[in-house]
């Protein structure tokens, strides 16, 4: 019996140890994030923005946190909403530009 709860228990306890951290997904979404901050989109989108920053935020807690496979989903909702929100926002300054 106390091997069928030690086996239990290290079978559980190991299941931390090969979940990999989600690196490559975390600097994505941080640079998709800087490069719609940077495109204006808190102001010329800041809902999406808003969005963006929020799970990029939840992703980072989460990863500090060692919870990887949320910190990976978050991380992929993050640069999703960049990349939304830096595309409206640039598009929003070009028509800007054209109604000139």
């Amino acid at each position: 019996m106390r091997f069928i709860v030690f086996s239990f228990l290290l079978i559980l306890g190991s299941c931390g140890l090969t979940t990999t951290r989600p690196k490559v997904e975390m600097s994505l979404a941080q640079a998709a994030f800087m490069a719609a901050k940077e495109a204006g989109a808190d102001v010329h989108a800041p809902n999406i923005f808003r969005k963006a920053e929020d799970y990029y935020l939840k992703a980072k807690s989460s990863y500090r946190r060692k919870y990887f496979n949320k910190a990976q989903e978050y991380a992929l909702l993050s640069k999703k909403y960049s990349e939304q929100a830096e595309y409206q926002s640039q598009r929003k300054k070009a028509l800007e530009g054209n109604a000139e």
